[in-house]
């Protein structure tokens, strides 16, 4: 093993210690509240061949591995049969070769070899190292898995790396920030019975249960799911100004690695900011800034689109169930967290949490674009997501199988029925709201938000 990884395969020294040396895992202990990934019990387990972990910054794909490994450890697996390596200390395609040929090389076991390389996109064509390994056929028992903080980890895997993946049906995978719903369950709002209960059809909610899922959906508008920014809430109260400048720190690294303008990106950043719950169009956005042509404010979105930092949300052909490629389209941060973390770079004052976050979620015009980006942004992670300008406009719609379910977004007490029009011309639409009451406006079925979005998490995962 290079000395260099070291650090990060201390169970290669001392496999029974490794939870305790381990620099992740050692911090994970001293949180209040630890979560178990679910994405944990999905991968693959003695099946060689490339497997992808996909997802932004800060979300735990680092802390996933470390404790694969000590899963794996705890099964059987022999210490040596594991390596971590990250795409941080590695140049190179040449560099990437040499280093597995060697550590592959060294090994005489028999049985699968797990190698975890973390953050591959660092590495110079790190595909044409990968591919090059793959034919000389020094991964046949090797069960690879590849890590990015962007998508272009996996659509670079699917269209580099053709009939070297193996045989597993799936073998790219995407981790996201906590969901609302993961959330309810690691802050023990509700016990997972009681949720069932209340994702069951007809279930009438108590009203102590609705409004724990308020105080729930309140703290998420804080936090997004953002496991060290739950931690800091847990134990402080409010989040760190640390906290939220490691956060836009790596998107601006991320960004300039690139050879972004990081000018640039702070003006792109505070048109979607600001222009959060109206349709864009890059033209538009490119005649407010300095920016000189609208591609050049396509290519930006786009990238932080890759990096989980923000969603781009078409407008829905209805007739054809997919985007309007020349409409406007809705631009939101994937995460109010992330809208918290960018403000806070953007406009500095002694005390963030304070001025940014909670002026936020306090302020009526603020929060609901918050609220509905957060929604768009858990419905996208399953469905194809859009919203609907025709007459009038809809927030959200998704696809599910040949059909479009729209919901709009209330996040107001009172809702007027002039403000319902659109979504009242479709006969599955809903409405979900602030109101702790069900109802119906203009024949609209009225959900409250928290319980509706707790219901379609939970309804999705199992259906």
């Amino acid at each position: 093993m290079d000395p260099r990884f070291q650090p990060h395969n201390t169970h290669l020294d001392s496999p029974g210690q490794f939870t305790r040396f381990d620099p992740q895992l050692r911090q994970l202990r001293l949180l209040p509240l630890k979560h178990h990934p679910a994405l944990l019990d999905r991968l693959p387990v003695g099946r060689p061949g490339i497997y992808t972990i996909g997802g932004g910054r800060q979300i735990g794909k680092t802390t996933l591995l470390k404790l694969w490994m000590a899963q794996l450890l705890k099964d059987g697996t022999p210490p040596e049969a594991i390596a971590y390596l990250t795409g941080e200390l590695i140049d190179d395609h040449h560099s990437l070769v040499r280093l597995l040929t060697d550590h592959l090389g060294a090994l005489s076991l028999a049985g699968p070899r797990y190698v975890l390389l973390d953050e591959v996109t660092y590495i110079r064509e790190w595909d044409k190292g990968i591919k090059f390994l793959a034919d000389a056929g020094l991964l046949e028992d090797v069960i690879l898995v590849l890590t990015g903080s962007d998508i272009v980890v996996v659509r670079d895997a699917r269209m580099r790396l053709p009939g070297r993946r193996g045989s597993e049906d799936v073998v790219d995978f995407r981790i996201y920030p906590l969901s609302f719903a993961e959330t309810v369950l690691l802050e023990k709002h509700l016990t997972s019975k009681r949720c069932q209960r209340l994702a069951e059809a007809g279930s009438e909610p108590r009203a102590e249960d609705l409004e724990t899922l308020f105080r729930a959906f309140d703290d998420y508008l804080i936090h997004g799911g953002f496991l060290t920014a739950i931690n800091d809430m847990a134990r402080d109260g409010s989040i760190l100004p640390a906290t939220l400048a490691i956060y836009s720190d790596w998107i601006r690294g991320d960004v300039l690695k690139r050879r972004k303008q990081e000018h640039y990106l702070r003006e792109i950043l505070s048109a979607i900011l600001h222009r959060a719950g109206s349709p864009v169009t890059w033209n538009n956005l490119a005649q407010e800034l300095s920016v000189d042509h609208p591609q050049t404010v396509s290519d930006y979105v786009a990238l932080l689109e890759s990096m989980d930092v923000v969603c781009i949300r078409p407008a829905l052909r209805e007739d054809q169930l997919r985007g309007a490629p020349k409409r406007a389209r809705k631009v939101t941060f994937a995460d109010p967290f992330i809208a918290h973390a960018i403000n806070s770079w953007l406009h500095p004052v002694r005390d963030p949490f304070r001025s940014h976050v909670l002026g936020a979620v306090k302020n009526p015009d603020l929060v609901s674009h918050l609220v509905e980006a957060c929604v768009a942004s858990h419905i996208r992670r399953s469905k194809p997501t859009y919203y609907i300008k025709a007459h009038g406009e809809v927030d959200i719609a998704y696809v599910d199988g040949r059909r479009f379910w729209p919901i709009e977004v209330k996040w107001s007490q009172q809702i007027r029925p002039k403000d319902v029009g659109q979504v009242a011309k479709y006969e599955n639409g809903s409405i979900w709201g602030r109101s702790r009451q069900f109802g119906r406006i203009q024949g609209v079925p009225v959900e409250p938000l928290p319980l509706a979005l707790l219901r379609w998490e939970l309804s999705t995962a199992h259906g």
